[in-house]
Protein backbone atom coordinates (compact mmCIF):
# COMPACT_ATOMS: atom_id res chain seq x y z
CA UNK A 1 0.00 0.00 0.00
CA UNK A 2 2.46 2.59 1.53
CA UNK A 3 6.43 2.29 0.68
CA UNK A 4 8.91 4.18 1.25
CA UNK A 5 12.45 3.74 0.10
CA UNK A 6 15.19 6.22 1.10
CA UNK A 7 13.06 9.17 1.48
CA UNK A 8 14.63 13.07 2.57
CA UNK A 9 12.59 15.78 2.89
CA UNK A 10 15.27 18.99 3.14
CA UNK A 11 12.83 22.80 3.27
CA UNK A 12 14.11 25.98 2.32
CA UNK A 13 16.85 26.82 4.54
CA UNK A 14 18.54 23.53 5.39
CA UNK A 15 16.25 21.65 7.78
CA UNK A 16 16.23 18.35 6.86
CA UNK A 17 12.71 16.94 8.76
CA UNK A 18 13.07 13.32 7.04
CA UNK A 19 16.40 11.68 6.36
CA UNK A 20 16.66 8.16 4.49
CA UNK A 21 13.64 6.63 5.92
CA UNK A 22 12.43 3.52 4.67
CA UNK A 23 9.16 1.01 5.22
CA UNK A 24 6.39 -0.39 4.48
CA UNK A 25 2.81 -0.37 5.37
CA UNK A 26 1.10 -3.22 3.78
CA UNK A 27 -2.65 -2.76 2.47
CA UNK A 28 -4.52 -3.58 5.22
CA UNK A 29 -2.50 -2.66 8.34
CA UNK A 30 -3.02 -0.07 10.84
CA UNK A 31 0.39 1.00 12.69
CA UNK A 32 0.99 4.61 14.34
CA UNK A 33 3.91 6.88 14.02
CA UNK A 34 5.55 8.00 16.78
CA UNK A 35 8.13 10.63 17.96
CA UNK A 36 8.69 13.84 19.81
CA UNK A 37 7.22 17.34 18.70
CA UNK A 38 9.83 18.06 15.25
CA UNK A 39 10.28 14.20 14.96
CA UNK A 40 9.17 14.58 11.34
CA UNK A 41 6.09 12.92 11.62
CA UNK A 42 3.34 15.21 10.20
CA UNK A 43 6.34 15.69 7.11
CA UNK A 44 5.72 12.22 6.75
CA UNK A 45 1.98 12.28 6.59
CA UNK A 46 2.16 15.21 4.42
CA UNK A 47 4.01 13.14 1.77
CA UNK A 48 2.07 10.39 1.45
CA UNK A 49 -1.13 13.26 0.69
CA UNK A 50 0.76 14.81 -1.42
CA UNK A 51 0.90 18.40 0.47
CA UNK A 52 4.96 17.97 0.39
CA UNK A 53 7.11 16.38 -1.83
CA UNK A 54 9.90 14.67 -1.57
CA UNK A 55 13.70 16.26 -1.92
CA UNK A 56 15.14 12.52 -2.27
CA UNK A 57 13.85 9.08 -2.95
CA UNK A 58 10.52 7.62 -4.16
CA UNK A 59 7.08 6.62 -2.11
CA UNK A 60 5.12 4.25 -3.75
CA UNK A 61 1.75 4.59 -2.85
CA UNK A 62 -0.61 1.16 -4.30
CA UNK A 63 2.02 1.20 -6.85
CA UNK A 64 2.05 4.76 -8.08
CA UNK A 65 5.20 6.05 -7.19
CA UNK A 66 4.05 9.68 -5.81
CA UNK A 67 7.52 11.22 -6.28
CA UNK A 68 6.64 11.49 -9.86
CA UNK A 69 3.13 12.40 -10.04
CA UNK A 70 2.10 15.44 -12.13
CA UNK A 71 0.22 18.13 -9.88
CA UNK A 72 -2.64 17.52 -12.52
CA UNK A 73 -3.30 13.70 -10.95
CA UNK A 74 -3.31 15.15 -7.23
CA UNK A 75 -6.70 15.55 -7.02
CA UNK A 76 -7.64 11.65 -8.35
CA UNK A 77 -5.13 10.21 -5.81
CA UNK A 78 -6.53 12.20 -2.91
CA UNK A 79 -9.79 10.53 -4.13
CA UNK A 80 -8.47 7.50 -1.65
CA UNK A 81 -6.86 9.47 0.82
CA UNK A 82 -9.19 10.45 4.04
CA UNK A 83 -7.20 12.85 6.03
CA UNK A 84 -7.67 14.08 9.54
CA UNK A 85 -6.06 16.55 11.57
CA UNK A 86 -5.47 17.56 15.11
CA UNK A 87 -7.40 20.75 15.00
CA UNK A 88 -10.47 19.62 12.92
CA UNK A 89 -10.22 22.21 10.62
CA UNK A 90 -14.02 22.61 10.24
CA UNK A 91 -16.04 25.03 8.72
CA UNK A 92 -17.60 27.15 11.48
CA UNK A 93 -19.95 28.64 9.25
CA UNK A 94 -21.96 25.68 7.93
CA UNK A 95 -24.08 22.87 10.09
CA UNK A 96 -21.91 19.09 10.55
CA UNK A 97 -23.72 17.69 7.59
CA UNK A 98 -22.32 20.26 5.14
CA UNK A 99 -18.92 20.14 6.31
CA UNK A 100 -19.29 16.02 5.77
CA UNK A 101 -20.85 16.59 2.50
CA UNK A 102 -17.58 18.49 1.25
CA UNK A 103 -15.62 16.22 -0.20
CA UNK A 104 -18.34 14.76 -2.10
CA UNK A 105 -19.52 18.23 -3.02
CA UNK A 106 -16.02 18.76 -4.59
CA UNK A 107 -15.82 15.29 -6.02
CA UNK A 108 -19.29 15.84 -7.97
CA UNK A 109 -21.34 13.40 -6.54
CA UNK A 110 -25.07 13.77 -6.86
CA UNK A 111 -27.63 15.25 -4.56
CA UNK A 112 -29.40 12.10 -3.35
CA UNK A 113 -25.77 9.93 -3.20
CA UNK A 114 -24.57 12.60 -1.07
CA UNK A 115 -27.41 12.34 1.51
CA UNK A 116 -27.00 9.04 1.41
CA UNK A 117 -23.14 8.62 2.65
CA UNK A 118 -23.10 11.62 4.72
CA UNK A 119 -25.50 9.90 7.11
CA UNK A 120 -23.71 6.86 6.48
CA UNK A 121 -20.41 8.32 7.87
CA UNK A 122 -22.45 10.25 10.48
CA UNK A 123 -23.86 7.08 11.92
CA UNK A 124 -20.50 5.36 11.86
CA UNK A 125 -19.12 7.97 14.10
CA UNK A 126 -22.14 8.36 16.76
CA UNK A 127 -23.34 11.71 15.29
CA UNK A 128 -26.45 10.64 13.16
CA UNK A 129 -28.37 13.22 15.53
CA UNK A 130 -26.12 16.31 15.01
CA UNK A 131 -26.02 17.05 10.90
CA UNK A 132 -28.19 19.98 11.10
CA UNK A 133 -25.78 20.90 14.63
CA UNK A 134 -23.59 24.23 14.51
CA UNK A 135 -19.74 22.88 14.99
CA UNK A 136 -18.95 25.59 17.47
CA UNK A 137 -21.80 23.36 19.59
CA UNK A 138 -20.17 20.47 19.81
CA UNK A 139 -17.54 19.37 21.96
CA UNK A 140 -14.24 18.79 21.46
CA UNK A 141 -14.59 14.98 20.90
CA UNK A 142 -17.55 15.40 18.64
CA UNK A 143 -16.06 18.36 16.66
CA UNK A 144 -12.91 16.01 16.27
CA UNK A 145 -15.45 12.55 14.76
CA UNK A 146 -16.93 15.01 12.51
CA UNK A 147 -13.24 15.59 11.37
CA UNK A 148 -13.46 11.53 10.88
CA UNK A 149 -17.16 11.37 9.25
CA UNK A 150 -15.64 13.88 6.81
CA UNK A 151 -12.17 11.39 6.26
CA UNK A 152 -14.40 8.57 5.69
CA UNK A 153 -17.76 10.04 3.68
CA UNK A 154 -15.99 8.92 0.39
CA UNK A 155 -14.77 5.28 1.37
CA UNK A 156 -11.48 5.89 0.93
CA UNK A 157 -8.74 2.76 1.02
CA UNK A 158 -6.72 4.70 3.49
CA UNK A 159 -6.66 6.80 6.22
CA UNK A 160 -4.53 9.72 7.62
CA UNK A 161 -4.50 10.97 10.88
CA UNK A 162 -2.19 13.82 12.49
CA UNK A 163 -2.63 13.67 16.16
CA UNK A 164 -6.46 12.98 16.35
CA UNK A 165 -6.58 12.33 19.70
CA UNK A 166 -4.25 15.55 20.63
CA UNK A 167 -6.68 17.67 22.07
CA UNK A 168 -8.75 14.81 23.79
CA UNK A 169 -8.90 13.41 27.73
CA UNK A 170 -7.50 10.10 27.63
CA UNK A 171 -11.15 8.55 27.54
CA UNK A 172 -12.40 9.90 24.60
CA UNK A 173 -8.76 9.75 22.92
CA UNK A 174 -9.19 5.65 23.20
CA UNK A 175 -13.24 5.51 21.87
CA UNK A 176 -11.22 7.99 18.84
CA UNK A 177 -8.67 5.28 18.35
CA UNK A 178 -11.58 2.25 18.44
CA UNK A 179 -12.83 4.01 15.80
CA UNK A 180 -9.90 3.72 13.52
CA UNK A 181 -9.60 0.05 15.21
CA UNK A 182 -13.41 -0.27 13.92
CA UNK A 183 -12.28 1.21 10.43
CA UNK A 184 -9.07 -1.07 9.80
CA UNK A 185 -11.51 -4.29 10.95
CA UNK A 186 -13.18 -3.40 7.15
CA UNK A 187 -10.18 -3.57 5.34
CA UNK A 188 -9.23 0.38 5.71
CA UNK A 189 -5.13 0.86 5.56
CA UNK A 190 -4.88 3.28 8.25
CA UNK A 191 -1.81 5.47 9.50
CA UNK A 192 -1.91 7.62 12.95
CA UNK A 193 0.62 10.05 13.82
CA UNK A 194 0.04 10.56 18.11
CA UNK A 195 2.98 11.20 21.09
CA UNK A 196 0.33 9.22 23.11
CA UNK A 197 2.37 6.45 23.83
CA UNK A 198 0.70 4.63 26.59
CA UNK A 199 -2.85 4.86 24.65
CA UNK A 200 -0.56 2.97 21.81
CA UNK A 201 0.44 0.37 24.08
CA UNK A 202 -2.93 -0.41 24.42
CA UNK A 203 -4.27 -0.92 21.09
CA UNK A 204 -1.64 -3.31 20.16
CA UNK A 205 -0.86 -2.31 16.64
CA UNK A 206 2.73 -2.08 15.18
CA UNK A 207 4.82 1.25 15.53
CA UNK A 208 7.21 3.38 13.13
CA UNK A 209 9.45 5.84 15.45
CA UNK A 210 11.17 8.80 14.60
CA UNK A 211 13.47 10.74 15.84
CA UNK A 212 14.85 14.38 14.27
CA UNK A 213 14.28 13.18 11.28
CA UNK A 214 15.77 9.60 11.25
CA UNK A 215 13.62 5.94 11.99
CA UNK A 216 14.88 4.68 14.93
CA UNK A 217 12.18 1.67 15.19
CA UNK A 218 10.16 -0.21 13.11
CA UNK A 219 7.60 -2.97 13.69
CA UNK A 220 6.50 -2.65 9.81
CA UNK A 221 10.52 -4.19 9.48
CA UNK A 222 9.50 -7.76 8.45
CA UNK A 223 6.44 -7.12 6.14
CA UNK A 224 9.12 -4.46 4.14
CA UNK A 225 10.43 -7.89 2.86
CA UNK A 226 7.11 -9.96 2.44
Amino acid sequence: MIRFDNICKRYPGGHEALSNVSFHLPRGEMAYLTGHSGAGKSTLLKLIALIERPSRGNILLDGINLSSVSNRKIPYIRRNIGIIFQNHHLLYDRPVFDNVALPLIIAGYQHKEIGKRVRAALDQVGLLNKEKSAPVTLSGGEQQRVGIARAIVHKPGLLLADEPTGNLDPELSKEIMQLFARFNDVGVTVLIASHNLDLIKQMGSPVVSLNQGLLTHNDLQAAAHG
